[in-house]
C-alpha cells in the first residue's frame, strides 16, 4: 500500500451537475483506484480511508458502497472493502473501445468546437500538468478525467460521455508512480495542452496524432508496473 499522504487530496468535480460531498469523495476514491493508490486484492476499511483522505468515515463508507455497485470494490463483512482486480485482457478491451470513441470524436471537434469553449478547458489541462509535476496522482487523474470528458461533452452526445466515463473509471494506471520518479509524467500531461492547441488551430491531422499517442500511454507507459 502506498505511503499515506501528508495532506488530504483535493476533491474536485469531474464535471456535470454540482456534486454532493459524497459524490466528491467517491470521485476521489475512483481516482485513487485508477492511479493505483488503492491496490487490487487489498481490503480497506472506511475509517482508514477516511483518515487517509482527511474526511469523516460516513461519506467514505457511503461512497465505497456506490463503488461496490459499480463493481470497482467488493464488500468484506466486518472488515471493509476489497478492490477488485482488472485483467490485462479487460484493460486492453477498455482501451480499444476508448480509442474507437475518443479519437474520432476529438478529431471532429477541430471543425466544430467553439474556440472559447476549448479555452475553457485549459485550466484542467494545466492542472493535470501541475499535479504530475508535484506527484499528486489523484489530482492528476481527476484533472485528466475532467479534461477529456469536457472535450467529449463539446460533441453534444451525453450518452457517449457517460460510456467513456465508465470505461475510464474501470481502468488502472499502475505505472504512474514510476513515471513520476522518472520525471516523465509531466511530459505526458503536457499532451493535454498540445491537444487543445491543435484543436484551436483546426489541425485535424495534429489532433489525431496527439490523441493516438496520448491514449497509447494507457496500455504503455501508464500501465506498466
Amino acid at each position: 500500500m502506498p505511503a499515506q499522504r501528508a495532506s488530504a487530496p483535493a476533491l474536485p468535480s469531474l464535471g456535470g451537475k454540482k456534486p454532493s460531498y459524497r459524490e466528491r469523495v467517491a470521485d476521489a476514491l475512483r481516482a485513487a483506484l485508477i492511479a493505483g493508490e488503492l491496490r487490487p486484492g487489498e481490503v480497506y476499511s472506511a475509517p482508514a480511508l477516511a483518515a487517509r483522505f482527511g474526511v469523516s468515515a460516513t461519506p467514505v463508507r457511503e461512497a465505497m458502497l456506490d463503488l461496490a455497485k459499480e463493481g470497482l470494490v467488493d464488500t468484506v463483512p466486518n472488515k471493509g472493502f476489497r478492490v477488485t482486480a482488472v485483467s490485462e485482457k479487460q484493460l486492453d478491451e477498455y482501451t480499444h473501445i476508448r480509442s474507437l470513441i475518443e479519437i474520432p470524436t476529438t478529431v471532429s471537434l477541430a471543425a466544430t468546437a467553439d474556440p472559447v469553449a476549448l479555452e475553457a478547458l485549459r485550466p484542467a489541462a494545466q492542472e493535470s500538468v501541475t499535479a504530475a509535476a508535484t506527484g499528486d496522482l489523484i489530482a492528476h487523474v481527476e484533472a485528466d478525467m475532467r479534461f477529456h470528458l469536457g472535450l467529449l461533452a463539446l460533441a453534444g452526445n451525453d450518452h457517449l460521455v457517460e460510456v467513456v466515463r465508465d470505461l475510464r473509471k474501470r481502468s488502472r494506471l499502475y505505472g504512474l508512480h514510476a513515471l513520476v520518479k522518472a520525471g516523465r509524467l509531466e511530459a505526458s500531461a503536457a499532451e493535454h495542452l498540445d491537444i487543445l492547441d491543435a484543436l484551436i488551430a483546426r489541425d485535424e491531422v495534429a489532433v489525431r496524432a496527439v490523441m493516438t499517442r496520448h491514449l497509447g500511454h494507457v496500455r504503455g507507459l501508464w500501465a506498466a508496473e
